[in-house]
């Protein structure tokens, strides 16, 4: 059976699959020198890079700090995306992903000096106090 969707209900199921499926996300987060990026900027689902002439690192937050910001992500298999988007785009610019306590990372964690150049990644809990981000395009 599906719910209503009157007044900006949720649905589920297959009732009115005519219609767009929304979802809200929080506006793009921002980053630009090499910093520690906070639950909020990763949970942003989209991070605007500006590292300008010079290298930066990304630090991601402690997996704690992670988990206290998702207090219903209790599952082992749980995700979310996050995009990074390097909107420089100079010659040495380059964004590298590092891991914060707590993470594994799985891929190339660098989005290239190039204006415009975004890299998917996708954050999974793998157990207690643990996550794994991959670079999944």
């Amino acid at each position: 059976m599906a719910l209503p969707n009157g007044s900006g209900g949720y649905q589920l199921g297959d009732g009115n699959l005519n219609e767009a499926t929304f979802r809200v996300i929080p506006a793009p987060a921002t980053a630009t020198a090499t910093a520690t990026l906070t639950a909020a900027q990763v949970l942003s689902n989209i991070l605007l890079g500006s590292p300008g002439t010079s290298a930066a690192s990304y630090t991601l937050p402690t997996v704690s700090d992670l988990e206290a910001a998702l207090p219903s992500a209790t599952k082992a298999g749980v995700s979310f995306d996050l995009s990074v988007i390097n909107v420089d785009g100079s010659s040495s610019g380059v964004i590298t992903l590092v891991a914060g306590t707590g993470w594994t990372l799985v891929g190339l964690m660098t989005v290239v000096a190039t204006a415009g150049t975004a890299q998917l990644f996708r954050a999974r809990k793998t157990g207690d106090g643990a996550w794994s981000l991959y670079r999944v395009a």
